[in-house]
């Protein structure tokens, strides 16, 4: 593991690191955030998954998640949206396709397949790396994220019930295959087959008999991306009869910004820790 850079906060320590991926074929970085409480006992884990066109820095440096996480004593660890590297394929002009556009997906199609294999590396490849260096409790793991993120968090909690006891989102796609800003990439990392689109959506993971206990979402009603990505709506109407719960927040005057995700951070924190404890 390099480290890249380590500070003090709150009692604990924000880290930036790097390694060697074996699923994405490039260097990945993370960020990490260790409360203090870990330096004497193993702490609960929150996996945060970033949205479009960002990194982990943005949740790092906007999310201000430290000050509630190191009160509550929960690692907070935030992976990059996609591979990184020269010689990681790209689409320059789209901003909804290839670096920073990585969907938590396992790409199936050519030339993305090589890179673009973050489902693995989110689930399998990340988890198994940073619990060897930070004193993780593994038992108890929450998974929350924005936008594209969301999307992430939501599908891989249906899909890995039994490993993550809790789940939110703020602002997520929770329909990504016949959304306007994702039904494209979905064709070019997946194919055509639609069928094979429907393990990456959550409504459609729902439809087809995917569980978990409870999901708390927040969205912002002024979110330019409401109407035709977002949609909150389509997963409300999914999980009915099913016995999945929800708690779907609609605030006024809220965007999509760091500014929303920000002002309701202590909330999801909260939320989490008490599921996780």
């Amino acid at each position: 593991m390099n480290i890249i850079s380590q500070n003090t906060a709150f009692g604990g320590m924000q880290g930036v690191f790097s390694h060697a991926s074996e699923a994405c074929h490039c260097e990945m970085t993370f960020a990490v955030f260790v409360p203090p409480q870990a330096i004497k006992q193993p702490c609960p884990v929150l996996w945060y998954l970033s949205g479009l066109t960002c990194t982990h820095a943005n949740v790092m440096e906007k999310g201000e998640y430290r000050r509630m996480a190191a009160e509550l004593g929960l690692i907070i660890v935030c992976p990059d949206t996609s591979p990184r590297g020269n010689d990681v394929p790209d689409e320059l002009t789209n901003w909804q396709m290839g670096k920073g556009a990585g969907f938590y997906l396992d790409a199936a199609e050519k030339p993305w397949a090589e890179n673009y294999q973050m489902y693995t590396y989110i689930t399998e490849e990340l988890p198994a790396f940073v619990s060897q260096h930070f004193r993780m409790d593994m038992s108890r793991q929450g998974i929350f994220g924005h936008s594209m993120g969301g999307h992430g968090a939501m599908t891989i909690a249906l899909k890995n019930p039994e490993r993550f006891k809790s789940c939110s989102a703020f602002a997520p796609i929770v329909q990504p295959s016949t959304a306007d800003w994702s039904a494209p990439a979905f064709e070019k990392y997946l194919g055509a087959d639609k069928a094979a689109w429907r393990k990456y959506d959550a409504c459609a993971l729902v439809e087809d008999g995917a569980r978990f206990p409870e999901f708390l979402i927040d969205q912002g009603k002024a979110d330019g991306f409401l109407e035709t990505g977002l949609r909150p709506w389509l997963f409300e109407e999914a999980i009915k009869g099913t016995g999945i719960g929800l708690t779907l927040r609609m605030h006024e005057r809220y965007d999509h910004s760091y500014y929303f995700i920000s002002s309701f951070m202590d909330d999801h924190l909260k939320w989490h820790a008490e599921r996780l404890a």
